[in-house]
Protein backbone atom coordinates (compact mmCIF):
# COMPACT_ATOMS: atom_id res chain seq x y z
CA UNK A 1 0.00 0.00 0.00
CA UNK A 2 1.51 3.40 -0.96
CA UNK A 3 2.29 5.58 1.99
CA UNK A 4 -0.02 8.40 2.16
CA UNK A 5 1.43 10.79 4.58
CA UNK A 6 2.07 14.08 3.59
CA UNK A 7 6.35 13.72 3.97
CA UNK A 8 9.38 15.25 2.59
CA UNK A 9 12.79 14.93 1.83
CA UNK A 10 14.86 16.49 4.57
CA UNK A 11 17.99 18.04 2.68
CA UNK A 12 20.48 17.17 5.49
CA UNK A 13 19.67 14.00 6.40
CA UNK A 14 18.12 12.18 3.15
CA UNK A 15 17.49 9.46 5.16
CA UNK A 16 15.03 11.25 7.51
CA UNK A 17 11.19 11.85 6.33
CA UNK A 18 9.88 15.72 7.40
CA UNK A 19 6.01 15.23 7.99
CA UNK A 20 5.08 18.91 9.49
CA UNK A 21 7.08 21.57 8.15
CA UNK A 22 8.50 24.60 10.40
CA UNK A 23 5.29 26.80 9.81
CA UNK A 24 2.79 24.17 11.33
CA UNK A 25 4.64 23.50 13.96
CA UNK A 26 4.83 26.93 15.53
CA UNK A 27 1.67 27.55 14.66
CA UNK A 28 0.60 24.33 16.60
CA UNK A 29 2.76 25.06 19.84
CA UNK A 30 1.93 28.93 19.80
CA UNK A 31 -2.22 28.26 19.60
CA UNK A 32 -1.67 25.40 21.92
CA UNK A 33 -0.45 27.73 24.85
CA UNK A 34 -2.66 30.98 23.57
CA UNK A 35 -5.85 28.61 24.26
CA UNK A 36 -4.55 27.67 27.16
CA UNK A 37 -4.16 31.20 28.09
CA UNK A 38 -7.38 32.70 27.18
CA UNK A 39 -9.17 29.73 29.31
CA UNK A 40 -6.83 31.01 32.04
CA UNK A 41 -8.62 33.95 31.84
CA UNK A 42 -12.31 32.46 31.90
CA UNK A 43 -11.43 30.43 34.46
CA UNK A 44 -10.07 33.07 36.82
CA UNK A 45 -13.59 35.14 35.97
CA UNK A 46 -15.56 32.19 36.84
CA UNK A 47 -13.64 32.16 40.34
CA UNK A 48 -11.22 34.30 41.84
CA UNK A 49 -12.89 37.58 39.92
CA UNK A 50 -16.78 36.34 40.22
CA UNK A 51 -18.60 39.60 40.76
CA UNK A 52 -21.26 38.48 43.63
CA UNK A 53 -18.20 37.35 45.68
CA UNK A 54 -16.08 40.00 45.23
CA UNK A 55 -18.41 42.75 45.35
CA UNK A 56 -19.05 41.28 48.57
CA UNK A 57 -15.83 40.72 49.63
CA UNK A 58 -14.79 44.70 48.56
CA UNK A 59 -17.55 45.65 50.75
CA UNK A 60 -16.49 43.81 53.94
CA UNK A 61 -12.80 44.88 53.56
CA UNK A 62 -13.57 48.17 53.26
CA UNK A 63 -16.01 48.47 56.01
CA UNK A 64 -13.06 47.25 58.13
CA UNK A 65 -10.97 50.19 58.09
CA UNK A 66 -14.00 52.29 58.15
CA UNK A 67 -14.76 52.81 54.14
CA UNK A 68 -18.28 52.24 53.45
CA UNK A 69 -19.50 51.12 49.96
CA UNK A 70 -23.14 50.78 48.98
CA UNK A 71 -23.62 46.95 47.05
CA UNK A 72 -23.63 48.86 44.32
CA UNK A 73 -20.11 50.74 44.15
CA UNK A 74 -18.96 47.81 45.50
CA UNK A 75 -20.21 46.16 42.41
CA UNK A 76 -18.87 48.90 40.09
CA UNK A 77 -15.21 47.81 41.50
CA UNK A 78 -15.69 43.95 41.03
CA UNK A 79 -16.67 44.78 37.28
CA UNK A 80 -13.40 46.52 36.56
CA UNK A 81 -11.31 43.83 38.44
CA UNK A 82 -13.52 41.24 35.57
CA UNK A 83 -13.15 43.79 32.63
CA UNK A 84 -9.04 43.86 33.38
CA UNK A 85 -9.13 39.56 32.62
CA UNK A 86 -11.52 39.98 30.23
CA UNK A 87 -9.03 42.61 28.71
CA UNK A 88 -6.41 39.87 28.79
CA UNK A 89 -8.82 37.55 27.35
CA UNK A 90 -9.19 40.00 24.31
CA UNK A 91 -5.72 40.29 23.52
CA UNK A 92 -5.22 36.31 23.81
CA UNK A 93 -8.09 36.51 21.01
CA UNK A 94 -6.52 38.56 18.89
CA UNK A 95 -3.25 36.74 19.01
CA UNK A 96 -5.25 33.75 18.12
CA UNK A 97 -6.52 35.49 15.30
CA UNK A 98 -3.23 36.53 14.17
CA UNK A 99 -1.94 32.91 14.63
CA UNK A 100 -5.14 31.66 12.41
CA UNK A 101 -4.45 33.95 9.26
CA UNK A 102 -0.59 33.05 9.60
CA UNK A 103 -1.72 29.20 9.30
CA UNK A 104 -3.88 30.25 6.85
CA UNK A 105 -1.23 32.09 4.92
CA UNK A 106 1.62 29.95 5.08
CA UNK A 107 -0.14 26.86 3.61
CA UNK A 108 0.28 28.31 0.32
CA UNK A 109 3.49 27.84 1.05
CA UNK A 110 3.68 24.60 1.83
CA UNK A 111 4.54 21.68 -0.55
CA UNK A 112 1.60 20.02 -2.81
CA UNK A 113 1.74 16.83 -0.58
CA UNK A 114 1.89 18.63 2.75
CA UNK A 115 -1.48 20.80 2.45
CA UNK A 116 -4.84 19.72 4.35
CA UNK A 117 -6.85 18.88 1.43
CA UNK A 118 -4.33 17.57 -0.34
CA UNK A 119 -4.16 14.61 2.22
CA UNK A 120 -7.67 14.93 3.18
CA UNK A 121 -8.65 13.61 -0.45
CA UNK A 122 -5.57 10.68 -0.56
CA UNK A 123 -7.17 9.25 2.99
CA UNK A 124 -10.22 9.42 1.20
CA UNK A 125 -9.25 7.29 -1.73
CA UNK A 126 -7.82 5.03 0.39
CA UNK A 127 -10.45 4.55 2.10
CA UNK A 128 -12.45 3.97 -1.05
CA UNK A 129 -9.58 1.66 -2.38
CA UNK A 130 -9.56 -0.46 0.65
CA UNK A 131 -13.31 -1.13 -0.35
CA UNK A 132 -14.14 0.33 3.19
CA UNK A 133 -12.61 -2.96 5.28
CA UNK A 134 -9.43 -1.35 6.39
CA UNK A 135 -10.04 0.19 10.30
CA UNK A 136 -6.65 2.29 9.81
CA UNK A 137 -7.76 3.75 6.68
CA UNK A 138 -10.99 4.55 8.38
CA UNK A 139 -9.21 6.11 11.35
CA UNK A 140 -7.42 8.12 9.39
CA UNK A 141 -10.33 9.83 7.36
CA UNK A 142 -12.39 10.13 10.87
CA UNK A 143 -8.82 12.10 12.23
CA UNK A 144 -8.85 14.33 9.09
CA UNK A 145 -12.53 15.08 9.07
CA UNK A 146 -12.24 15.60 12.83
CA UNK A 147 -9.59 18.73 12.34
CA UNK A 148 -11.29 19.88 10.22
CA UNK A 149 -14.42 20.99 11.90
CA UNK A 150 -11.84 21.99 14.54
CA UNK A 151 -11.05 24.43 11.92
CA UNK A 152 -14.43 25.31 11.41
CA UNK A 153 -14.69 25.99 14.80
CA UNK A 154 -11.73 27.57 15.53
CA UNK A 155 -12.78 30.34 13.04
CA UNK A 156 -15.91 30.39 14.46
CA UNK A 157 -14.26 30.99 17.69
CA UNK A 158 -11.98 33.62 16.62
CA UNK A 159 -15.11 35.74 14.50
CA UNK A 160 -16.89 35.78 17.02
CA UNK A 161 -14.64 36.69 19.68
CA UNK A 162 -13.60 39.69 17.20
CA UNK A 163 -17.40 40.49 17.21
CA UNK A 164 -17.78 40.74 20.93
CA UNK A 165 -14.27 42.93 21.05
CA UNK A 166 -15.26 45.37 18.80
CA UNK A 167 -18.63 45.38 19.09
CA UNK A 168 -19.07 48.95 20.03
CA UNK A 169 -16.89 49.40 16.61
CA UNK A 170 -19.25 47.61 15.21
CA UNK A 171 -22.29 49.12 16.33
CA UNK A 172 -23.38 45.67 17.49
CA UNK A 173 -26.82 46.17 20.07
CA UNK A 174 -27.25 44.21 22.77
CA UNK A 175 -29.32 41.38 21.89
CA UNK A 176 -27.22 40.54 18.89
CA UNK A 177 -24.21 40.51 21.21
CA UNK A 178 -25.70 38.36 23.42
CA UNK A 179 -26.38 35.56 20.36
CA UNK A 180 -22.83 36.31 19.19
CA UNK A 181 -21.50 34.88 22.75
CA UNK A 182 -23.66 31.97 22.83
CA UNK A 183 -22.11 30.82 20.04
CA UNK A 184 -18.62 32.15 20.76
CA UNK A 185 -18.93 29.83 24.01
CA UNK A 186 -20.17 26.71 22.10
CA UNK A 187 -17.39 27.08 20.14
CA UNK A 188 -15.12 27.25 23.07
CA UNK A 189 -16.91 24.24 24.41
CA UNK A 190 -16.28 22.35 20.93
CA UNK A 191 -12.64 23.66 21.23
CA UNK A 192 -11.78 22.24 24.61
CA UNK A 193 -13.67 18.64 23.64
CA UNK A 194 -11.47 18.52 20.59
CA UNK A 195 -8.58 19.12 22.73
CA UNK A 196 -9.52 16.24 25.27
CA UNK A 197 -10.13 13.91 22.58
CA UNK A 198 -6.92 15.14 20.58
CA UNK A 199 -4.59 14.53 23.86
CA UNK A 200 -6.18 11.03 24.68
CA UNK A 201 -5.53 9.78 21.34
CA UNK A 202 -1.99 11.35 21.18
CA UNK A 203 -1.92 9.17 24.32
CA UNK A 204 -2.98 6.38 23.02
CA UNK A 205 -0.55 6.03 20.21
CA UNK A 206 2.12 7.12 22.44
CA UNK A 207 1.54 4.21 24.29
CA UNK A 208 0.74 1.65 20.96
CA UNK A 209 2.28 1.18 17.99
CA UNK A 210 2.12 4.46 16.95
CA UNK A 211 4.81 6.13 18.58
CA UNK A 212 6.22 9.34 17.78
CA UNK A 213 3.27 11.64 17.09
CA UNK A 214 4.55 14.13 19.67
CA UNK A 215 8.72 14.03 18.34
CA UNK A 216 6.97 14.92 14.80
CA UNK A 217 5.25 18.10 16.17
CA UNK A 218 8.38 19.10 17.63
CA UNK A 219 11.22 18.45 15.33
CA UNK A 220 9.03 17.41 12.37
CA UNK A 221 10.30 13.78 12.09
CA UNK A 222 9.96 10.65 14.43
Amino acid sequence: MDNIENFRKNMKHPDIMTKHSVAVRLWHWSTLIIIMGSLVTVLLNSTLFDVKNNASYIQEQLQSVSVNLTPQQAKHVAHGLEDKVWDLHSYFGIALAALFLFRLLSSFFETKEQRFFFILKKYIKNYRTLSKKSTQAFHDVAVRVLYLLFYIFLSIMILTGLSLTFKKELDIDTATSHSIKEFHEFSMYIILAFIAVHMMGILLAELGKDRGIVSQMINGHK
